[in-house]
């Protein structure tokens, strides 16, 4: 079982948006257009990064087991999508799917 004190620094550093830039990016059709479909209109990214907002509006004290699950999986996800970066110039990545899957996941590694 994963507490929140377990994954709060390693959440915290994977997720490097305010909760403002990850909403006003989930907004963009660059961002509905990121990542697997399961099934429904929306990508599993974009659906955790509304979650991630949520997480983020709350206090800390007030985040539960189940939040701290979903946290364990944005720094999971980061991880192993951060070592995949492709070989491409930052100005390339801008506008690549690697970016927006991460950016949907509330990292920007450009940013």
């Amino acid at each position: 079982m994963t507490t929140v004190e377990d994954v709060w620094d390693d959440f915290r550093t994977a997720v490097n948006m305010s909760p403002e830039q990850l909403e006003d990016w989930l907004e963009t059709d660059e961002s509905k257009g990121a990542g697997q479909k399961q099934g429904g209109d929306e990508s599993t990214g974009h659906h955790s990064g509304r979650r991630i907002v949520q997480i983020l509006r709350r206090k800390k004290s007030d985040l539960t087991e189940d939040d701290a699950a979903h946290m364990r999986k944005v720094v999971g996800y980061v991880a192993r999508h951060t070592a995949q970066r492709p070989d491409k110039s930052n100005d390339e990545l801008a506008h690549a799917r690697w970016t927006a899957s991460l950016k949907n996941w509330g990292h920007d590694p450009l940013g």
